[in-house]
């Protein structure tokens, strides 16, 4: 590969600093899914929704009930069906409980720490940019994710016959839509942005969902113990096996989320307006609206005031220089997580210790985890999950079928 190309700026350190590991992030910029982009490519020379209609018949009744089926999707199940030899199932449902018990902290971190995590780095953000979903659609992506998280993160939703489980690979085919509509389009250029949706990225994006969620939560005062930890990023190993990421990618440890991390930061190209505008609308059309639910306050600058404790909580879990670049305003309630996070952390330690009491708020909260993505989506009138189902606005989404 040559490591002057300009998608990933710093290349060259990259493999110097990281070595085999480095390489295969390099790489990995310039590279797709290939099983489930031979799906898609396979798909384009059947009857219109042909295609999909076998995809979901694999999923529901398993591949060999499906007549005719192209080679490439038989070649997708035969690796989804197989689980890996690491699994555990026990502890998915364990991570789901972990998760859902913390849902709340958990959603405000995904999108002011996670989301904004990734706009730094422009080329990982292009997709979006091109299909026209980064900043006109920030509230409805990020109900989308939503919608998903929801199937995941209930127990035993990753077992064969799980929603979460089909699920995930509808969006892992929606990602191949995307890749295969952007390539037809003659508008993308891989030398300044690697594949669209890229390996790498797609390894980042598992990183988002796992330490950098969790770090953030640790500011927060929601303190995990090292078995939860493990849980919870085992759970994510999972996700990215059925997400297509390659196993040299796919963190199975604290220590490979963090290095994924680190590669993301060093090989980022810098964000630029189109970032900086997704993080605006993230923070003023949905999660400022969301946090306004929550505050004890009334009247007109209600939304403002929320908006306040989101750009506060960024600069928290991003830092100064980070949210300076993508134009996050400064302000003191970035203070505001250190001071409350040692009496939020005490209380947790209390609770966590009374028997049967975080067995108790568990299943409160995923019993409640259904009715607040309800509420959500009727608050934005969203009447779909994934971009896959949306209403049609003149063209449907490939994936649709």
């Amino acid at each position: 590969m040559d490591i002057t190309t300009r998608a990933v700026p710093n290349a060259d350190l990259a493999i110097s600093r990281y070595g085999e590991r480095g390489q295969q992030w390099v790489d990995g910029v310039h590279t797709g899914d290939p099983l489930a982009d031979a799906v898609v490519a396979d798909f384009a020379g059947l009857p219109r929704g042909a295609g999909m209609a076998m995809f979901r018949a694999a999923l529901t009744d398993g591949i060999d009930t499906v007549a005719d089926a192209p080679a490439s999707l038989r070649a997708l199940f035969d690796e989804v069906d197989r689980e890996p030899a690491w699994l555990d199932h026990e502890r998915l449902d364990r991570a789901t409980g972990h998760l859902v018990r913390h849902i709340s902290s958990y959603g405000i971190v995904l999108a002011a720490a996670s989301l904004t995590a990734g706009a730094m780095n422009s080329a990982a953000g292009m997709p979006l940019v091109l299909t026209g979903r980064y900043t006109s659609q920030a509230a409805m992506r990020s109900l989308e994710v939503g919608s998903w998280l929801e199937e995941i993160l209930k127990p035993g939703g990753l077992r064969r016959d799980g929603a979460g489980f089909s699920t995930t690979l509808r969006v892992r085919m929606i990602h191949a839509f995307v890749r295969s509509h952007l390539w037809a389009s003659g508008d993308w250029d891989e030398d300044a942005w690697g594949v669209p949706i890229a390996q790498s990225f797609m390894a980042f994006t598992i990183a988002e969902f796992g330490h950098v969620a969790l770090a953030a939560m640790h500011k927060l005062g929601v303190r995990y113990t090292a078995d939860e930890l493990d849980d919870i990023y085992h759970f994510w190993r999972y996700i990215a096996v059925l997400n297509g990421v390659a196993p040299e990618l796919n963190p199975a440890i604290e220590a490979d989320h963090i290095r994924i991390e680190e590669l993301y930061a060093l090989t980022a190209t810098d964000p630029d307006d189109a970032d900086r505008e997704f993080v605006r609308a993230l923070t003023h059309d949905y999660l400022a609206v969301e946090i306004a639910e929550l505050l004890p306050l009334g009247g007109q600058r209600k939304h403002q005031h929320a908006v306040s404790v989101v750009n506060g909580l960024t600069r928290a879990f991003l830092g100064d220089e980070a949210a300076t670049k993508l134009g996050v305003p400064d302000t003191a309630l970035k203070h505001l997580p250190g001071l409350l996070s040692p009496a939020v952390a005490g209380a947790n330690r209390i609770l966590a210790v009374l028997p049967g009491v975080n067995g108790l708020r568990t299943r409160r909260a995923l019993a409640n985890h259904s009715r607040v993505m309800t509420e959500q989506r009727a608050r934005y009138g969203m009447t779909h999950d994934l971009v896959d189902t949306a209403p049609s606005q003149g063209q449907r989404h490939p994936a649709a079928g």
